[in-house]
């Protein structure tokens, strides 16, 4: 009786194989390939970063979830829980002018391109907050944008106004981070958590040490970053040089920021050099 032959599965088709330790660097590979082929075939060359809190909430959901804790803190008056989650939707509520400062800012990004070969398009980490507001200023304008998601032990979905074909998700923070900053030409911190510094920082740190081009750095929210962060201190500490904080400006204004930006690109010669508006 003659036995079947033996037909072996080929390696890249071998799921538990390519999740295992050793193919770690073939999956890194894989992540930074498959955004970088499909930003390059849609002409994703320039990008304006959009980084912020994923809590920060619409002001209208912002209102409405003060509204809901009040009603149930009123039924349980001596519940601490309550009591903190009051707190914290009436906290949200304040910081949600920045949802709305967002969403404009990347609108007048958006609508200011030029539609030709130097547009710069909206790019942020895809989910709810912040991210969704730069999205959703993109969506506004009937732009294009990018969005940059990371699997977490929390799930993190997509928000609803990024562009399908150029939203990704990734595993790893070291590549997604790589994106965030290959095409960047400005990038734009909105207030946020752990996230949103880590980011911020890294890219300081990567245009002081002349690991990337200089590039324009917002810092929306100029009493947040000032009261956050006493960045004089850095100075008198001899940490840093005094120089160095030139290299972010502060803005409360979308249409201020994006001037700022555009006077940026064309004063030091960048690229996408777009028409003053």
């Amino acid at each position: 009786m003659s036995k079947e032959p033996h037909n072996p599965e080929l390696a890249y088709q071998n799921i538990e194989f390519l999740n295992s330790d050793i193919c770690r660097p073939i999956r890194l590979q894989a992540e930074f390939l498959y955004a970088h082929e499909t930003m390059k075939q849609n002409h994703i060359d320039y990008t304006v970063v959009v980084f912020g809190s994923a809590r920060i909430k619409p002001p209208e959901v912002a209102e409405q979830n003060v509204q809901d804790a009040a009603q149930k803190l009123e039924a349980s008056p001596n519940s601490k829980k309550l009591q903190k989650e009051l707190k914290q939707a009436k906290s949200i509520l304040q910081y949600s002018k920045y949802y709305s400062l967002a969403q404009e800012f990347s609108r007048l990004v958006s609508e200011s391109t030029n539609r030709g070969e130097n547009n710069a398009y909206i790019i942020t980490g895809g989910g709810p907050g912040i991210m969704e507001a730069g999205n959703r200023g993109a969506h506004d304008a009937g732009c294009p944008s990018v969005a940059l998601n990371i699997k977490l032990p929390f799930e993190q979905y997509p928000n609803p106004y990024v562009t399908e074909k150029l939203s990704f998700q990734f595993h790893y923070f070291s590549i997604r981070k790589i994106h965030f900053l290959t095409r960047a030409r400005a990038l734009c911190a909105f207030p946020g958590g752990f996230g949103t510094m880590d980011e911020l920082f890294e890219t300081l740190t990567l245009i002081q040490t002349g690991k990337v081009e200089k590039m324009p750095i917002v810092l929306f929210g100029t009493e947040f970053w000032k009261n956050l962060i006493n960045w004089d201190y850095f100075v008198e500490a001899g940490l840093i040089e005094e120089d160095d904080l030139d290299l972010f400006h502060y803005c409360d204004d979308a249409e201020e920021g994006w001037q700022y930006i555009q006077k940026y690109w064309k004063e030091k010669g960048l690229t996408p050099q777009l028409k003053i508006v």
